[in-house]
């Protein structure tokens, strides 16, 4: 038996359990979203941070990177249990098809987990929803919990998909915002080496913008594919 996970927010760069090997690529007809609560990770109950979760929008793509767990069931099970602890507040697990940029029509993995959420405030009280980019950069900007602060969430994740080329115009956008707003607090952040997104390799990645670093379900035979 074999299970891959898909990590489209923090497990991107900090999965947090062993794993067997570690592939970048992206799944269809997701899009990444700012629209779920942490209270025991980046934030509080009363003070809750938005992390990523994935919104079903058709022709859509994530990028992210998907982990490998092989081996005894024991260590199967020791991987999950530990997800399913960090991704608490998704209420839902999907099994996805996953591809590679060299291949974008065939698929190199099917059955792979990714936790989601339900996009519901009423059957789902981890589900925010959207809201303006000043509200959401103010949300970011100042929340705080156990694990750390919401903003360092989002910048690790901007600078993750950076580095594995596939920079993201929304997470971009709300990075920036997020900047101006700890400038205006008087918690900017240094000033540091601006880089520059690079260009469009293929139609499946989206424009990029200039980017600024800083600090459900059933195991299948052949796969199985998840994130805080």
């Amino acid at each position: 038996m074999v299970f891959w996970v898909f990590g489209y927010g923090s497990l991107v760069w900090n999965p947090g359990f062993e794993y067997d090997e570690k592939v970048i690529g992206f799944i269809k007809d997701y899009k990444r979203a700012f629209d779920l609560a942490c209270i025991d990770h980046r934030g509080t109950p009363e003070s809750p941070a938005r992390t990523c979760t994935l919104e079903h929008i058709e022709g859509a793509v994530c990028w992210g990177a998907a982990y490998c767990v092989r081996g005894s069931s024991e260590r199967e099970r020791a991987a999950m249990e530990y997800l399913e602890r960090r991704e608490c507040e998704y209420d839902q697990k999907n099994l996805v098809e996953f591809y590679k940029e060299a291949d974008p029509l065939q698929p190199f993995l099917t059955g792979v987990i990714v936790f989601t959420s339900t996009p519901d405030k009423v059957s789902n009280k981890y589900y925010l929803g959207p809201a303006p980019l000043e509200e959401m950069a103010m949300q970011i900007a100042t929340a705080v919990g156990p694990c750390g602060n919401n903003r360092d969430y989002l910048f690790l994740l901007e600078k993750a998909l950076f580095d594995i080329g596939h920079e993201e115009d929304m997470v971009i956008e709300l990075a920036n915002e997020v900047r101006k707003v700890l400038a205006t607090l008087g918690n900017g952040v240094s000033k540091e080496k601006q880089l520059v997104g690079s260009p469009l390799k293929m139609p499946l990645k989206s424009q990029t913008q200039t980017y600024i670093p800083t600090s459900q379900l059933l195991l299948l035979p052949k796969a199985v594919a998840m994130d805080s």
